[in-house]
């Protein structure tokens, strides 16, 4: 018996249905890599959090950075199959014929956009990793089995693919929901990896002012800072004015995402009223909270405490007040309910607004510039009528770089990058316990390979130091 029909490369990239069918089967795939690798890659070790009352086995060893191949975290195949998706699109879509020859430019280039996101993710995670710049199609070890490309090159490469899309964007519209990589999209990757090679490797001035200028591109598109904060995460206000690239979840498309994991599923007994009032319906674990260290830095004057984590305490006897400390409760990704029961599919915000002004301050204090009037556009929705009270004043270059990278922790707490920054403005050893007390492990900045990858891939190495 013969199949009475198949999809084959053959008959499949032939209308312009096809590219766009296979543009978004590429954003859905990367719901793989972004509901919960892409949170553990960027935030999980910068040791923010701490164990709660629950206890997350499958991802103890990230938090505490103590790491190896048997225990490797993550691997990058989900990256690697949104990588493939985007080499199809950049093989197949040039030769198919449009209505509108700007939209097949805009797929395309969507296509080299997140080919960059994947390798930029990839290379701050392990290093040099095999570059495959076309598409699986069949099995032969001579073409799919690859060394590792040097980090140097991986960032020539993403490079390349963010100048190839700048190149080919129409202009500078989102699409609806901003869930789809767009003109301003890219220059916001851009930003963030020029400053990475800028401070990282060695691009030193040159390509900070790189990213400088590809920050401040985007802010001549329609973008704006939200009055509220908490409005930015509503699950009801997707795809909002600050809203640069997300990764679209929803009902009946998306399982839960990691945020699920810092919740709560069962009230303790005697529990504080109002903290009850504000969680509402439970849903997920709650099997990781902040750390007191990050508890005090958040001012009660600053609305991105609240709309970010409620503090649940239970009564103590002894006392008779709300005073036993249970643990933090993630509002900021707290998704929907349906049905009485809660579902965490909000949105995974990849750039926003904040991020982009955020990154600009850091980029101008690089460069011996004042980021005072930018950093103040942040804290001036956070403060709100307090602002004059926490009004930032340019100091030393070292000063404005720590008051940079906190203000980074306060407005993209949960958001997956914390441990990224840290690395970016070269602080682990002075902010993380782990690298405190381990100063010379400066190996485990990189992630090791897992033994399920160094058995797929023979010709693939260990990162130096988890041998």
């Amino acid at each position: 018996m013969e199949p009475i029909s198949i999809i084959s490369t053959a008959s499949f990239w032939k209308t312009e249905d096809d590219a766009n069918g296979a543009i978004r089967g590429m954003y859905a795939r990367l719901r793989g890599v972004t509901a919960t690798n892409l949170y553990i890659w960027g935030e999980s070790r910068s040791q923010n959090l701490r164990q709660s009352v629950g206890n997350d086995f499958s991802n103890l060893r990230n938090f505490d950075n103590t790491l190896d191949a048997t225990t490797a975290g993550p691997d990058w195949n989900s990256l690697y199959q949104v990588v493939n998706d985007a080499n199809l699109v950049i093989k197949y879509v040039p030769s198919i014929t449009f209505n509108v020859e700007s939209q097949k430019q805009r797929i395309i280039a969507e296509a080299y956009t997140m080919r960059a996101f994947c390798y930029f993710v990839m290379a701050k995670t392990w290093g040099g990793v095999p570059l495959v710049t076309e598409p699986t199609e069949g099995y032969n070890p001579a073409v799919i089995y690859k060394e590792r490309t040097s980090v140097e090159q991986i960032f020539d490469f993403i490079k390349s693919d963010i100048a190839n899309a700048l190149a080919l964007f129409p202009d500078d519209d989102f699409a609806n929901g901003r869930n789809r990589w767009s003109k301003p999209g890219v220059n916001a990757l851009k930003g963030d990896v020029y400053l990475w090679t800028g401070k990282r490797l060695t691009g030193g001035d040159a390509d900070i002012q790189e990213a400088l200028t590809a920050l401040n591109e985007v802010e001549k598109s329609d973008v704006t800072l939200l009055d509220s904060f908490e409005s930015i995460f509503d699950y009801t206000n997707k795809g909002n004015r600050e809203i640069i690239m997300a990764n679209t979840f929803a009902r009946f498309e998306a399982s839960n995402t990691f945020m699920a994991n810092m919740y709560i599923d069962a009230y303790p007994p005697n529990s504080d009223p109002d903290a009850l009032e504000i969680i509402g319906t439970i849903g997920g674990g709650n099997y990781w909270t902040l750390t007191a260290d990050v508890l005090a830095k958040f001012s009660d004057e600053d609305q991105r405490k609240s709309a970010s984590f409620t503090e649940l305490y239970s009564l103590d006897p002894n006392t008779g007040t709300y005073s036993k400390f249970y643990g933090c409760i993630q509002r900021k990704f707290n998704g929907m309910i349906d049905g009485g029961a809660r579902y965490f599919l909000d949105d995974v915000v990849l750039y926003r607004y904040a991020d982009v002004l955020l990154m600009k301050a850091e980029a101008q204090n690089a460069l011996n510039q004042d980021p005072s009037e930018v950093m103040n556009r942040v804290r001036a929705r956070a403060y709100g009528d307090n602002f004059e009270k926490y009004r930032f004043v340019s100091g030393s270059k070292e000063d404005n770089d720590t008051a940079i990278l906190e203000e980074r922790l306060l407005e993209l707490l949960y958001e997956g990058k914390y441990w990224w920054d840290i690395l970016r403005f070269d602080r682990a050893n002075e902010l993380i316990p782990y690298f405190k007390e381990h100063p010379q492990d400066t190996y485990k900045y990189l992630w090791p390979l897992s033994l399920n990858i160094l058995s797929a891939e023979p010709k693939v190495t260990q990162n130096s130091g988890y041998q």
